[in-house]
């Protein structure tokens, strides 16, 4: 049985990946900030799943609650960092703020719960897999998504640096298109808050550059393609793979 800790598990794909990853026989402990949240998503887990409190963006924290997963585990194969948070803005109206913010969650945080699961990885010869978008390589910047991009622009390079120093770890960036997740708390939360006029104003550069198709990603495809990864042997290193829907064609 995979021992996985998820971080970012309380909703959106963190949650339907931790819950999935359970219900196809993973040991899971998910983790995040309400503990009230993560110990609702444990429960439609299952199979033995673990809810820890935790925030990411500070060190203590983030040390206590990873040491906590692995002993409840006996140890972690795979650590899936899906914490993340993106407001929208034009890039010249973002606030120092907002920066921090975001790079605090979406960079630090990634950089603090590696460290403190290192030697838990390194044991087992696991892997740790970082969910990225689109907008940080795929495609080019996405107008009012900037703050955003950065940050998981510097994470993809933080990525190869945590690879260059430590070899015998598999470190994955998992590129995610478009995805509405699944239901109730499973559903993506990523806009919520947005504001309504600066969505609008963005939202058909977007479709008009191509950066989306209207389709979704069925959120159990995506559960498979995590389950792959954290299944495939020790041998093997996947440094990036990007996940993406198709458009339907046209009958």
């Amino acid at each position: 049985m995979k021992r996985v800790v998820v971080v970012g598990a309380s909703t959106g794909l963190g949650r339907c990946v931790s819950v999935g990853l359970a219900q196809r026989g993973a040991h899971v402990a998910l983790l995040a900030r309400r503990l009230e949240k993560v110990s609702e998503a444990a429960v439609e887990a299952g199979n033995g799943a673990i809810a820890l409190a935790c925030n990411a963006t500070d060190q203590e924290s983030a040390t206590t609650a990873i040491n906590e997963a692995a002993a409840q585990l006996g140890g972690i194969d795979t650590l899936i960092y899906a914490a993340a948070i993106g407001s929208i803005s034009r890039i010249e109206d973002a606030t120092a703020q907002q920066w921090r913010d975001t790079f605090d969650t979406n960079v630090v945080g990634a950089a603090l719960i590696t460290a403190a699961a290192l030697p838990h990885v390194r044991e087992s010869a696991g892997n740790v897999l970082y969910m990225s978008t689109t907008g940080a390589s795929y495609t080019a910047p996405w107008p009012g998504l900037s703050v955003y991009q950065s940050t998981k622009a510097a994470l993809d390079h933080s990525v190869n640096a945590w690879r260059a120093e430590h070899p015998g770890i598999s470190f994955t960036r998992v590129t995610i298109g478009e995805c509405g997740g699944g239901q109730g708390d499973g559903q993506s939360h990523f806009n919520e808050g947005w504001d309504g006029d600066t969505t609008m104003a963005m939202a058909p550069k977007w479709f008009e550059r191509g950066f989306m198709s209207g389709a979704l990603m069925d959120i159990e495809h995506l559960v498979d393609m995590f389950h792959n990864l954290i299944n495939m042997g020790s041998s093997m290193q996947v440094p990036s793979i990007t996940l993406i829907p198709r458009p339907a064609v046209a009958s």
